[in-house]
């Protein structure tokens, strides 16, 4: 282990699928962590409220971050939070990113954030670009409505990730910063599945048929903005699923098994949440 007994991880968005489940594993492994979020957590943190940030990382040495979410134009935001970090003396930052985020233009604001955590000197940064989250079946944008996945993505196939294997692989970057600075991992699941075959395996695991439907891509985003998804944030949604369907989803590799030493979990280890008890009903948003 790199850090020390005088040394403070602070989670950013420790409320949400990530966050919450990284501080859980500092947790465990008796580290000392502060959660931030706008409510719920050790400090309030709020990124339209600059106000916040100083209470925030006050003796924070290691920082999980995340960047706004449901946004587009945030590298500037996330730019000058990390100024404040590191003059509060913030020495390693883990960066929730997105696969193939590293063939993204500077201009994308989270290939922007990782492009400006490289340039700084007086931190390092490991950058995690993980797959679609297993998760999102039972808790966002790929649970099933009446039994039935609705989403654009064809019969391409995602190599799907479990949260918790990400939260484990961000756990060990900022316990052993100097071991993964530099470096960028890309969880992903044990094996790249079609959407069908995803509906296949949660049908077996929740005990019901679940099946998938492929859908018109401006169609499904209208449906997702009329939800409450801004509708700016359709320049994230429409490549994410058009990556997919075009066959470019994310593919296995061992990054989990590499930093962790545990191989990741399959699509599903247990039934989906909500699907246990036969919901039908979706929630939440994209994460």
């Amino acid at each position: 282990m790199n850090r020390t007994d005088t040394d403070q991880l602070l989670v950013l968005g420790a409320t949400g699928k990530t966050g919450s489940r990284v501080a859980e594993r500092l947790s465990a492994h008796q580290v000392s962590v502060r959660t931030a979020a706008r409510s719920g957590a050790d400090a309030r943190f709020d990124w339209d409220n600059q106000a916040t940030w100083e209470q925030t990382l006050r003796g924070a040495t290691g920082l999980y971050l995340v960047s706004p979410i449901l946004r587009i134009d945030f590298a500037g935001l996330v730019g000058r939070f990390l100024d404040q970090a590191e003059r509060a003396g913030v020495r390693h930052v883990t960066y929730l990113s997105a696969y193939g985020m590293e063939d993204a233009p500077a201009e994308v604001a989270l290939r922007a954030v990782e492009l400006d955590l490289a340039a700084r000197g007086s931190l390092t940064s490991t950058v995690i670009r993980p797959a679609w989250f297993m998760e999102d079946f039972s808790e966002t944008f790929l649970q099933p409505v009446n039994d039935e996945i609705v989403v654009p993505a064809g019969n391409g196939a995602e190599a799907f990730v479990s949260v918790e294997d990400i939260a484990a692989v961000a756990a060990v970057t900022l316990t052993e910063p100097e071991t993964h600075a530099g470096r960028a991992y890309a969880p992903t699941g044990p094996q790249a599945v079609t959407m069908a075959e995803a509906a296949a395996m949660i049908s077996a695991a929740a005990g019901r048929a679940i099946t998938y439907r492929d859908t018109d891509r401006e169609q499904w985003i209208a449906a997702m903005v009329s939800t409450g998804i801004p509708a700016e944030y359709a320049a994230v949604l429409r490549p994410l699923t058009a990556t997919v369907a075009s066959g470019n989803g994310a593919r296995p590799n061992n990054d989990v098994l590499e930093v962790t030493g545990t191989a990741p979990v399959t699509l599903p280890s247990s039934p989906p949440g909500p699907l246990r008890s036969g919901s039908n009903e979706r929630k939440g948003k994209p994460a």
